[in-house]
Order: structure tokens, then sequence, then C-alpha cells
């Protein structure tokens, strides 16, 4: 799923915490230096100032726009910025003063002072941590995995674009040149990762959450290329001189990559407010879990240990979000050779297609123990620590095993067009039921096409009720 681009307050939330810092180190400065070493300077009515301030600084970056085409801002521009930013809430906090009547007894010096800190702590702050991020963006170290497919004459550009533009926000992982090949060579220390015959394969095959096309306009974008990405649930960035006999329809929106106008489309847009509520609940959710996994591990750990010696928590490389590897982690339920014995069982799997394992009575699973929290799902607890970091969601796809992930076709990646989740809309559709994987890929997909935070309320709920009734392993 992709996130509409439109201009965000809290895009920019390293800022707004580093301003938030800054001007809370500032403020506490200005009451010391007046006091001159007295105590008071502890003072509570300069308390009740310093917790305002978080608030009112919230309040002029959202109206103020702060922090837009800030890390396109040279060093001037920056200064200005800066004052302009201190100004404003060195204004509006005078104001909130004087409409509450709580202006008395205080140091106009002290708020002078407050202002001259404030201003020279931010702006070195944000210089130092724009160069940070510019050094990020010239490492190639961004959050989303960005693959460019051009030609071999405008690929240097798009980089460098994309990289003065957008530095710190994409990893760029590779190039796909379409009318040369040119794979195993470098392009501004990029490496050329495909040409037009097999890049949909690199896609299939590593971790990318979005592709950028650009050809020149004399050379036609194959459609088959377009519909594979879309298949596979990659957001796609085209530019718009590349599309402009299209419109705009659903699932699709026109933004900025670079200093390129592009048409993004995506299998599933979300808003920024959906976005934030769905990690939101993440978070709340994966606390709760962490609390109930410390609580479960006091009477699972012993049992396990001493059922089948060796680490009562089980760790595994998983595919998550648009084919990224992390790492799952359960409490142990089965022994510790059931990887090697795992090869042994194949012809005894009850999946259809093989392109999952999943067998009754798996001799692999240590007696006893390991089938009481497989049947209760308490094995799957520890897994509240992958949502807390990020790697998981409490409603998502499953996260196939990096040997399944290798069977995939391209319509099977598009269940990887979303994070991976404890819970799905599979698992409460059937749960072990469900021995066709093509059917899971039909529910995942459902599940990404018609998501929706309701949606996500509605499966945790089946979620407990399924789990009560101990109808199989989630």
């Amino acid at each position: 799923m992709y996130e509409k681009s439109t201009y965000r307050w809290y895009k920019h939330w390293d800022f707004t915490l580093l301003d938030m810092v800054c001007m809370e180190l500032a403020f506490w400065l200005a009451v010391l230096v007046k006091a001159g070493g007295s105590r008071s300077w502890g003072s509570m009515i300069y308390g009740r100032i310093s917790v305002a301030l978080i608030a009112l600084n919230v309040f002029v970056v959202f109206f103020n726009e702060s922090y837009k085409g800030i890390l396109k801002r040279g060093h001037q521009a920056e200064l200005w910025k800066s004052l302009i930013h201190v100004f404003y809430v060195v204004a509006v906090l005078l104001f909130y003063m004087f409409m509450t009547e709580d202006i008395r007894g205080y140091s106009r010096l002290t708020f002078l002072l407050f202002g001259v800190f404030y201003f020279a702590l931010t702006y070195a702050g944000r210089c130092l941590l724009k160069n940070a991020l510019m050094y990020r963006g010239k490492s190639n170290q961004g959050n989303h995995s960005l693959v460019i497919l051009s030609s071999e004459n405008l690929a240097g550009e798009v980089v460098s674009n994309i990289r003065k533009n957008n530095f710190g926000e994409y990893r760029i992982s590779g190039i796909a040149i379409l009318d040369r090949d040119l794979t195993g060579q470098r392009i501004e220390e990029i490496p050329v990762v495909a040409n037009r015959e097999d890049v949909l394969h690199f896609l299939k095959e590593n971790w990318v959450d979005e592709v950028f096309i650009h050809v020149p306009e004399d050379m036609k974008i194959p459609q088959g290329l377009v519909d594979g990405c879309m298949e596979m649930g990659i957001t796609i960035h085209l530019w718009m001189a590349d599309t402009a006999a299209q419109g705009v329809g659903m699932n699709q929106t026109v933004e900025k990559i670079g200093n390129y106008t592009v048409l993004t489309k995506s299998v599933r847009m979300i808003t920024a407010r959906q976005r934030i509520t769905k990690r939101g609940m993440d978070i709340l959710g994966g606390l709760v879990g962490i609390l109930l996994t410390g609580i479960a591990l006091l009477f699972v750990a012993p049992a396990i240990y001493i059922k089948s010696r060796g680490p009562v928590f089980f760790s595994q490389t998983r595919i998550g979000l648009n084919g990224k590897p992390f790492k799952i982690y359960k409490f142990r339920s089965m022994y510790m050779d059931a990887e090697e014995r795992k090869k042994e069982l194949l012809a005894q799997n009850q999946v259809q297609d093989g392109m999952m394992f999943k067998m009754d009575d798996d001799p692999r699973i240590i007696k006893g123990v390991g089938s009481f929290i497989r049947r209760t799902s308490i094995d799957e607890l520890p897994q509240f620590w992958n949502v807390l970091k990020g790697d998981m969601s409490l409603v998502g796809t499953r996260p196939p095993t990096v040997d399944e992930w290798e069977k995939y076709e391209l319509r099977h990646r598009k269940r990887l067009a979303i994070k991976p989740g404890i819970t799905g809309m599979w698992q409460v559709s059937g749960r072990t039921k469900i021995n066709d994987f093509e059917q899971a890929v039909a529910l995942d997909t459902k599940y990404i096409l018609e998501w929706s935070l309701w949606l996500d309320i509605k499966i945790l709920f089946k979620t407990i009720l399924v789990v009560l009734k101990r109808d199989g392993a989630v």
C-alpha cells in the first residue's frame, strides 16, 4: 500500500523533535542565566511555560509549515527560516501569556535570552541534521527501496536528481537499463541489475518498494512491464511526459519525485491519517502483547527447557513488506532439529502445491508443551516485538519463509504489498483448514484491496474468538 504524497507537517518529525529539544534547552538555559545560579531558577512558574512551549511549537509548525522544503534550503535560507520560526514561537508564547493573564512575575530578559539561544541552537541543529541526512542520502541508506527503470543516457541524470531532492528518503537498490544490456556495470555508483528482458524477475526476487520509470519521449514503455509491477503490488512512479494521455484514476495520484512530476500507481492508496492510526494501533497492541509475553515467559520457558534443552525463543528469517527480509520471533514449539527434519517430511505436506508447509501431528513439535502453545497460539506472543519494531503489524498477511518466497510467481508477490501481520483474513477464514495456497493468496489480496481500519478491528475480534475456541494455530 502507498500513502498519497501531500505536504505533511509531521513528515519531518526528526526536525520537529530536534527543534523541541533545542527549544527546551534554550528556555532553561535562559532561566538559569537570568537567575545567576540562584536556586529559584527552577521555579514552578517557569515549569508551566516549559510545558506550554511544546504545544505552542507544534501549533507554529502546523500553521507556518516550518519544514516545507527544508532539505533543499541552503544555509542562508535556513538562517532566515529559523529566525522566522523562533519569532513566531516567542510571539505566540507572549500572546498566550497575555490572554491567560499569566505574564506578571516573569523576567523580560529571560524571554529575550530565550529567543537568542533558541535561534542559535535551532539553526545550528538544523544545519547539522541536514548534513547528516545528506551524508545518508549519498551513502544510499534511505528507508524505501527504489529501482530506477530508464535508458542509458538518462539513468545517471535520474539518480543525481533523486539524490539531490530526496536524499535520505530512498535506498536506490539498482538500475534497469531498457535500451541496452549493461547488467553488471555501475552508473553513479549504483549497480545496473537488469535489462528489459529480466527486470521483472529481479523485481520479484528482491526487496523493492517502488520503481521509478523515466525513458526518452521516443521510447515506449512496455505495457507488460507496468502490468507486471502492478500484478506484484509494487508502487510505480511514471514520469508524466510518458503518461500524458493517461488520466488519473483510482489508486493513482500525481506527485513529485526529485523535480519530476510523476503519475504514481499502487495496488492500494491510503491516507496519512489511516497510516498513522494503523501504526498507533500496532504500538498500543504491541505494548499490551509484550506484557502478555512477559507473563507467559514465566510459565512457558521452564516447560520448554525441561522437554527440550535449548533456547526458549525461536528466530527465523522471513520475508516482509515488499520483499524485505526480517527476523521473526516465537516461543520454540519444536525440537532443535526441526528444520533438518522438515526435508524428510516434505512428502507429507498437506498444502497441495508445496508453497507452504502444513502437516497434522507434525512429529517435530515438542510433545505436550509444544502442542499446547501452538494450539492456544501462545507461541506467537513474541511476535509482538516484531510489531513494536515495525517489521510486522497486528493485522496483515502471513510472512513467508525464504524457501517459500523463492517459489513465488509474480501474482503471489502482491500479498506482500502490505506489512505481514500476526493475524489476517485467511487466518480467521478457516485457519488450518485452508490447504490451498492460491486460496490463501486470494484472501490476502482481498484484504489488501478492501483494507480499512474497521476491517482490521473486525479481524482482531475474530482472531480472539478463534483463539478462545482453539480452532488451530494463528
